[in-house]
């Protein structure tokens, strides 16, 4: 983070890295918790192209839903590489946050859309996960126009400034 570039190139810098990273049980809890991801994909022009997104987490992996001809569809079809970032913190001190980057696979199964719809409407919408099943087959006639973007992760690089707040005593 901008902090970092302060202490130096002798090894400081990623040993200050390390220091405030999220341990994996970190990095799932915030993940979970999370309400928006910014999903980042490379525009026709080349110009990075960030989007709002929900999320849910399935066996520990991002899935999120869209519509077959969307421009983050079209972006992806040319270019899989994606960047996401989920933070959270209103000072600097509480700052949290976790960037994935890798690859996304674009998934057309009718049953996946479904399934990931209905997990998203228990998610944001507050739906009783005891009708999931009526939404899943309500979805059905809907869903081929849908697809489901699996981020298939290779990066993640996570903060959590507390830990630097406390490494440090508590001043910045």
């Amino acid at each position: 983070r901008a902090g970092d570039r302060t202490c130096g190139q002798d090894g400081r810098v990623a040993h200050a890295r390390a220091e405030i990273a999220l341990t994996p049980d970190e990095v799932s809890a915030l993940l979970e918790g999370a309400r928006t991801m910014v999903l980042v994909t490379n525009g026709p022009d080349g110009v990075p192209d960030p989007v709002p997104m929900w999320f849910v987490l399935r066996d520990g992996v991002v899935h999120m839903r869209t519509y077959a001809k969307s421009q983050k569809v079209l972006n992806l079809e040319r270019d899989p590489r994606f960047a996401a970032l989920v933070e959270t913190g209103d000072r600097y001190v509480e700052l949290r946050g976790v960037q994935l980057s890798g690859t996304v696979a674009l998934l057309d199964d009718v049953d996946l859309v479904c399934d990931v719809f209905a997990a998203l409407m228990v998610k944001y919408e507050g739906l009783d996960p005891a009708h999931v099943d009526s939404v899943r087959t309500a979805y059905r006639d809907r869903a081929p126009k849908q697809r489901v973007l699996r981020l298939d992760v290779t990066r993640t690089v996570s903060w959590d400034h507390a830990k630097l707040a406390a490494a440090s005593g508590g001043t910045e």
